[in-house]
C-alpha cells in the first residue's frame, strides 16, 4: 500500500482542527455542568451530551494518533507496520452518530464544525459516513437513547 504524505499531512491537520474545537467544547461543558453532570440519563440531557462530546473528543483524538502512525511509519519505510495502522485509521467510525444523537439540540457551532470537517475525511478513509453526519446535523433533537414507553 502507497501512503501519500501530503494526503496524511491534511487529514492529519484536519482531524487536529476536529480534536481542537471538540476539546473547547468539552472543557465548556464541564465548566457549565461539572465533569459528571447530575440528571437524567435521556437523550439530549447534560449528561448525554457531555457524554457524546466525550466520545467524539476521544474519536478524534484515536483518529489523529493512527494518521500520525501512518505517517511515521511510512516515512521510516516501515510499510507493513503504515499498512496495519491505516487498516486501524479506516474502521468505520460508527462512534460519530451514536455520540452526536445522544446530544442536545441545537448543537454548539464547534462541534457542528467538527462535524461538517470530519464528514470532509469520508472519501480520504472511504468511511462512507458523509450521509450519517448529515442526517446527525440535520436532527431538530436528539435521538439516542431512545425513549421508553
Amino acid at each position: 500500500m502507497i501512503h501519500n504524505l501530503k494526503e496524511l499531512g491534511r487529514a492529519g491537520h484536519v482531524l487536529n482542527e476536529a480534536l481542537a474545537l471538540l476539546e473547547s467544547d468539552l472543557e465548556r461543558l464541564e465548566q457549565q455542568h461539572g465533569p459528571v453532570p447530575n440528571g437524567d440519563g435521556t437523550a439530549g440531557s447534560a449528561l448525554q451530551t457531555l457524554y457524546g462530546t466525550t466520545l467524539l473528543t476521544a474519536y478524534a483524538r484515536e483518529q489523529l494518533k493512527w494518521v500520525a502512525l501512518v505517517a511515521g511509519f511510512a516515512s521510516l519505510g516501515m510499510g507493513e507496520r503504515a499498512d496495519y495502522a491505516m487498516k486501524m485509521a479506516c474502521l468505520n467510525p460508527m462512534d460519530i452518530p451514536s455520540a452526536a444523537n445522544r446530544m442536545a439540540r441545537p448543537l454548539s457551532g464547534a462541534t457542528v464544525r467538527a462535524l461538517d470537517i470530519i464528514r470532509d475525511l469520508d472519501d480520504f478513509f472511504g468511511w462512507d459516513i458523509r450521509l450519517l453526519i448529515d442526517e446527525v446535523l440535520a436532527a431538530s433533537h436528539s435521538t439516542f437513547l431512545p425513549l421508553r414507553d
